[in-house]
């Protein structure tokens, strides 16, 4: 009889000891922080960051004539023709718009006075021999604000985006858009864009006005997936 008692009571705390030890894991497993998740890695375009001019008045603005430029968004800023003996702009005629990605020599920054509204400030360059200006900064009554950086890149853009292949940039510098290019290859290669909708969805159509040969674009996650010519 005392055998079987000492027999049950080893079985019993064994089985206490089993069950203690089990809760003792659940807590500990209750207890510890939830993995961490992982997140998908950004785009290397994400991790471009332009060096910027941070001008803020007509003096700073000089500073565009240390370096070339590159115009960020091609067919959206207009310029003007420039009389250098006069070093008046001639706001009444359009000469054209910068072109995508073009390249630039700032001869001068000046500040002058179209018509109407406030005083401009104007980046001056030479193309096929002839002075033209555009709009990088308004003036008014002493202030400036200065929008260059909006406007060009003050590095090669092929240097800033040389993780893109050959094959891309082959494209971009031809102006042409293909198959597999995203939305900022598409923009350095014809210039702005013009989305069809605002709604953030996977799939978005752009409207390109490629300097009198529209095209549309379709972008599916991001990449396009089919150019055709728009009207």
């Amino acid at each position: 009889m005392r055998k079987k008692i000492q027999i049950g009571l080893a079985i019993l705390l064994a089985v206490a000891a089993i069950r203690t030890g089990y809760i003792l894991y659940e807590r500990s497993e209750a207890n510890k922080a939830p993995a961490p998740k992982q997140e998908a890695a950004l785009p290397a375009d994400y991790y471009v960051v332009p060096k910027r001019l941070h001008a803020y008045d007509l003096k700073s603005a000089q500073h565009m004539m240390v370096q070339p430029v590159w115009v960020k968004e091609g067919y959206r800023y207009t310029y003007y023709p420039y009389d250098v003996a006069s070093h008046r702009v001639n706001f009444s005629h359009e000469a054209g718009l910068l072109l995508p990605l073009e390249k630039l020599q700032i001869t001068k920054v000046v500040a002058d006075k179209p018509p109407t509204g406030a005083k401009q400030v104007m980046a001056v360059f030479e193309k096929d021999g002839k002075s033209f200006a555009f709009p990088v900064g308004l003036e008014q009554d002493g202030d400036y604000q200065i929008y260059a950086d909006n406007i060009v890149f003050i590095q090669d853009p092929h240097e800033l985006y040389k993780h893109w292949p050959p094959d891309v940039w082959s494209a971009v510098d031809q102006h042409e858009v293909r198959p597999g290019m995203n939305e900022l290859q598409a923009e350095f290669a014809v210039g702005m864009g013009m989305p069809e909708s605002a709604e953030e969805t996977s799939t978005k159509t752009v409207h390109y006005a490629n300097g009198g040969k529209p095209l549309v674009v379709v972008f599916n996650d991001g990449k396009a997936t089919e150019v055709k010519p728009g009207t």
